[in-house]
């Protein structure tokens, strides 16, 4: 279906439904950029992870049980 066909429907729809089509639209756009930035971040650093071992020297411990001490 393309583009023009798409919008042809949904003016055919009653306005309450446009509205929700509108809303879950930014809602995916906005998801979309956000998983972006953040894949773009995480390849960024992979590089300082991967050699810079001071980064990375508390995981030795995420196996350890934590206990609170009160």
């Amino acid at each position: 279906m393309s583009t023009t066909e798409i919008i042809k429907e949904i003016q055919t729809l009653p306005v309450e439904s446009r509205w929700t089509i509108i809303e879950q639209t930014l809602r995916s756009i906005k998801e979309a950029g956000n998983q972006n930035l953040l894949q773009e971040a995480a390849e960024s650093l992979y590089h300082d992870y991967r050699n810079d071992k001071e980064l990375t020297a508390f995981t030795n411990l995420d196996l350890e049980g934590f206990y609170e001490a009160r």
